[in-house]
């Protein structure tokens, strides 16, 4: 029975992680053509507006319960919605490509781990943290295109601090997702969390002015960018996502997002006809290997 909840939560966070590393492919080209909060503001209101008929029986039904817990959904809904995403937007317009990514990828994980064991108790054993170090390696040779001299001409600037910023806060959103009151709903949890982020985003228009001076262009391909970005890189994935954290624990859940790396270099290959290199397969095991030491269970001694 653990090993079936093993295998249901890896592939929940898997089936995330594959939809979210499609979402740095696609929404790079929209960050020089949207503002990072109307992009959170259309990318989540359209989430909101496809998840609400769907929702709206089942929100009134639970209606006592979310008001009972309203605190801890519009705190979890401004952190994991309204913040996280939108920082990394903000990130994406200061900061090179590899600076993201590294941070984004490697970061998050690493504190998901310590805030589990500090919040949720969660045990950090000798095969975790080894198996974090493996992933952490992986992504930065993959970063690093095998050459880890590379890692010399890294520099980081006000947009590194963006996406830093972003790593913790979705660490933080993946300890709270824990914290779930288990008889809300999973779908009725991330309608709310998702309808209250889009709203608390409207009033971070008025601050955006004083770090981002920018005008919004949308393409009429940007609309189906926008449609993916909602339906796929928001309601699946966080579903899937939300799934897992209880059934494999938040430090576990989000080790397996250092595969994001992994599926952006095979989604770019496939759909940006990018070269694929040796760097590429070595780099991908080693964070693969990485995720398989950091999931072996702790053997309970025998007297």
């Amino acid at each position: 029975m653990k090993k079936n909840k093993i295998v249901v939560g890896f592939s929940a966070a898997l089936f995330a992680v594959v939809l979210w590393s499609g979402n740095f492919i696609v929404a790079r080209g929209l960050a020089k053509s949207i503002p990072p909060i109307q992009l959170s503001i259309l990318r989540w209101g359209t989430a909101a507006i496809i998840l609400l008929p769907f929702t709206y029986l089942s929100i009134k039904q639970q209606w006592s319960i979310i008001l009972q817990h309203r605190w801890y959904l519009i705190t979890t809904a401004f952190i994991g919605i309204s913040l996280f995403n939108t920082l990394l937007y903000f990130g994406g317009h200061y900061t090179q490509a590899i600076n993201l990514a590294i941070i984004g990828t490697s970061a998050s994980p690493v504190f998901s781990t310590f805030l589990a064991a500090i919040f949720l108790k969660e045990k950090i054993y000798s095969a975790k943290i080894a198996g974090m170090l493996l992933c952490l390696m992986g992504v930065l040779f993959l970063m690093t295109k095998g050459d880890w001299r590379h890692l010399q001409l890294l520099k980081f600037s006000t947009g590194d601090i963006w996406v830093f910023l972003s790593a913790l806060l979705f660490a933080i959103y993946t300890i709270m997702v824990k914290k779930k009151p288990a008889n809300l709903h999973g779908t009725v949890f991330l309608a709310v969390i998702i309808i209250a982020g889009t709203l608390l985003l409207f009033p971070l228009l008025l601050v955006q002015p004083f770090f981002l001076e920018q005008k919004m262009k949308i393409s009429p391909n940007a609309y189906w960018v926008i449609l993916y970005l909602g339906v796929g890189a928001s309601i699946l994935a966080y579903l899937s996502w939300n799934k897992a954290i209880p059934l494999l624990g938040a430090a576990r859940t989000a080790l397996v997002g250092n595969l994001i790396p992994v599926f952006s270099t095979i989604e770019a290959v496939i759909f940006l006809g990018e070269k694929f290199n040796r760097y590429h397969i070595i780099s991908s095991l080693i964070i693969i290997v990485g995720l398989i030491i950091a999931n072996i269970p702790k053997q309970k001694k025998v007297l």
